[in-house]
């Protein structure tokens, strides 16, 4: 249950980012707005008055590293359990053992690494005791906490958000572990060009750039480049960059929040970046052919009748061709929304008619309106009086096709943009004739 700090002294074995973690504030790389001298997060954990908090952050980042950093200057007892291997029972030994130090004066911290895979009934468990103050907790989670950690339990921790390092600061991290007795020592020389490979590889993930750095250190050791380390060497070594995408979690709705909005916009490039971004970091081509279509009767509509067979078009090629092929045919569809004419003007009339259909009385049918398959119907007067289109001039016709109670109510009230302002002249038209 209990897992060895983080800051006992790794052995020179040990991996380089574990070799190179920050063992104080002042060591500590990005998180400005928390570890900066006078910053509330640094004063409050250095005066031991924290309480209970989630950080939230992507990978490598420094989630665990604070806690850590925490446990060092706090005078609580420091207890660590990680979601992916605790279970309800070695939560509850952790809390036995808290209320017995509490019963001798004694506070104790628990920090849960990756909080977000506790069930519910994991962290329920936890609650009564964060509640009464027997535990002070620190979790730490990718996930965004307001869709992963219980409400009742994150309403009484304060949730700190961690950023992705900046190049600077992955540079930072690099720099010192080249130079550190603790890290390379000096032993390798590593070119600019090499080393903003490895800056732009990383993503702002610092733990991902140690990593990289220690393998092609370990490439050119055993290579001719004994000692020095340049870009070839790393584009040979690491190849392709570790996408940040989570197909279940926020990046997945952030990223799609962010085609949808840029095709929208009208903006071409920003879309075909967007959606790159998400094939290339694994999400399901057909769940983006869904949304591309949603996009093409949302955004679209009318003004270009084309843009939904299009899109479904796209949908079938993907479904035919698989990927990665099939990215071109969802490039295709994205790039001409994004280009074509916009209007809401079917997805506000939809919504205007299902607020009424939800609000107000569900009226029958008006009978000139009902069909007559029987002989008793026929009696009751069903269809009578229904004007055929047909007979009439232009198949234009004066005849109330909505309930009583709704009248004329005009509820698609189309644009003047492309396609569809030929529909707004059309309906004009219509009505000129149908409502004299």
């Amino acid at each position: 249950m209990d897992e060895p700090s983080l800051f006992e002294t790794p052995s020179h074995a040990a991996p380089l980012a574990a070799r190179m973690r920050p063992r104080s504030f002042d060591e500590f790389f990005g998180q400005a707005h928390l570890v900066a001298p006078g910053a509330a997060f640094r004063r409050a954990a250095e005066t031991d008055r924290l309480g209970s908090v989630i950080l939230w952050g992507p990978p490598g980042v420094g989630k665990t590293t604070l806690a850590e950093i925490v446990s060092n200057v706090t005078k609580a007892t420091f207890e660590r359990v990680s979601a992916t291997s605790a279970g309800v029972a070695d939560l509850r030994k952790v809390v036995e053992s808290a209320r017995s130090r509490r019963r001798l004066g004694q506070r104790t911290t628990l920090f849960i690494d990756e909080i977000h895979r506790f069930n519910k009934a994991q962290q329920d468990a936890i609650l009564p005791v964060v509640e009464d103050g027997t535990i002070t907790l620190i979790g730490a989670t990718t996930e965004n906490p307001s869709f992963e950690v219980n409400s009742a339990l994150l309403s009484r921790s304060r949730v700190y958000v961690l950023k992705a390092l900046s190049d600077e600061d992955v540079r930072k991290v690099i720099q010192r572990a080249v130079q550190a007795p603790h890290g390379l020592g000096g032993t390798v020389a590593i070119e600019a060009e090499a080393e903003d490979a490895l800056i732009g590889l990383a993503n702002g993930d610092a733990r991902s750039a140690l990593n990289m750095l220690e393998l092609c250190t370990a490439v050119a050791e055993a290579g001719d480049n004994r000692g020095h380390l340049d870009l070839a060497t790393v584009k040979d070594t690491v190849q392709q960059r570790t996408l940040l995408y989570d197909k279940g979690g926020e990046q997945h709705f952030d990223l799609i929040s962010a085609l949808h909005k840029s095709v929208r916009g009208s903006d071409v490039d920003a879309s075909l970046y967007w959606l790159a971004r998400m094939l290339e970091g694994g999400e399901d081509p057909l769940y983006l052919a869904r949304r591309i279509v949603r996009m093409a009767s949302e955004d679209i509509g009318l003004a270009d009748p084309q843009a939904l067979p299009l899109c479904m078009a796209a949908q079938q090629a993907v479904h035919f061709i698989g990927m990665p092929e099939g990215a071109l045919a969802l490039g295709e569809a994205v790039a001409y929304l994004a280009a074509a004419p916009k209007s809401n003007a079917i997805y506000n009339a939809y919504n205007a008619v299902v607020a009424d259909v939800q609000e107000t009385r569900n009226d029958p049918v008006p009978i000139h309106l009902r069909n007559a398959p029987t002989k008793l119907m026929k009696e009751l007067g069903y269809g009578e009086g229904y004007k055929y289109a047909h007979d009439y001039e232009d198949a234009l016709v004066a005849q109330v096709n909505l309930p009583e109670s709704l009248g004329r109510k005009t509820y698609y009230v189309p644009t003047g943009r492309g396609y569809e302002a030929k529909i707004a002249a059309r309906l004009e038209e219509i009505r000129r004739k149908t409502q004299e």
